[in-house]
């Protein structure tokens, strides 16, 4: 007998629960394996992530990659990636930090059409 689409849907529910379920359960493991081999080896955040790490991703770009996908590097300047703009003297409160220079985040406009202003975002 057919599954009717209500069966269907009913059924990719439940796995997609059973599935997070899952990811969970290992995650917690890897965490726990991860947090075990940081402390055995006594490793630092820059050991890890390197000198230059920040807390924050940059768009899914792992650190570094100055130069486009499917480009080779030319010379040092597309092997060290972007430069610093400078020091950030804007935050959120949640990492977020921008240096008031180029296009205004998302983050930061939305803050100020909230009814916040840009010096109560400013970093003192």
């Amino acid at each position: 007998m057919p599954k009717s689409l209500k069966q269907v849907l009913s059924q990719i529910e439940k796995l997609q629960k059973e599935a997070e379920a899952l990811r969970t359960k290992e995650i917690s493991g890897v965490v726990a394996r991860i947090r075990e081999a940081i402390e055995h080896y006594s490793l630092t955040q820059e050991e890890l992530f390197g000198a230059g790490a920040k807390k924050t991703a940059r768009r899914g770009r792992p650190v570094g990659s100055g130069a486009k996908p499917g480009r080779k590097a030319a010379g040092k300047q597309a092997v060290a990636g972007r430069q610093s703009m400078g020091a950030p003297k804007y935050h959120d409160g949640a990492g977020r930090t921008w240096t008031g220079v180029g296009k205004r985040p998302n983050w930061f406009k939305d803050a100020l059409a909230s009814g916040k202003k840009a010096e109560d975002l400013a970093i003192r």
